[in-house]
């Protein structure tokens, strides 16, 4: 599956993730999780710390899409499915690339390719503009687990199908 779209943005292209994508997709995860970390005050977090080794076994185990423009990787989301449950995870964009979309058609297509009726994801509780990306597309809150430092993740559903 791999589709475009020409707005009024830059062309973005979603393929499927491949083990050949390891490197560039440990590089946009880095970058875009540098501001999540500036908002919790650690850089202790998978990933951040994440190895190329760890993503590539990673991609071998799991399902994924990427998200390019004009051949530069500037999105990933990984996903599996487990229990009737479409569990997303790893979602980033690269941080130029931020607020164009990027996610939401990130999130869509990995909707669209689970046969799963329900899709999980979750994100720091600080993380407000997560959240808010996840709610508008259609997110509801699930569950918090607090981490015992005043924060909590925030497990987030959806109902993708009856």
């Amino acid at each position: 599956m791999t589709s475009t779209e020409q707005n009024e943005g830059p062309e973005i292209v979603i393929s499927p993730i491949s083990d050949a994508d390891a490197g560039e997709v440990l590089t946009v995860q880095r970058a875009a999780f540098v501001s999540e970390a500036a908002i919790y005050g650690s850089v202790d977090m998978p990933p951040l710390t994440q190895t190329l080794a760890e993503l590539e076994a990673e991609l071998r185990s799991e399902s994924g899409f990427t998200a390019r423009v004009d051949g530069r990787l500037v999105g990933a989301i990984r996903y599996v499915e487990k229990d009737d449950l479409l569990l997303i995870g790893r979602i980033a964009i690269a941080p130029d690339m931020q607020g164009e979309g990027i996610g939401r058609r990130l999130l869509e297509a990995a909707e669209q390719a689970s046969r799963a009726p329900v899709a999980e994801l979750f994100t720091g509780s600080l993380s407000e503009a997560n959240i808010r990306l996840y709610e508008s597309c259609g997110y509801v809150e699930h569950e918090r687990v607090p981490d015992g430092d005043g924060t909590a993740q925030v497990f987030l559903r959806k109902r993708l199908r009856e």
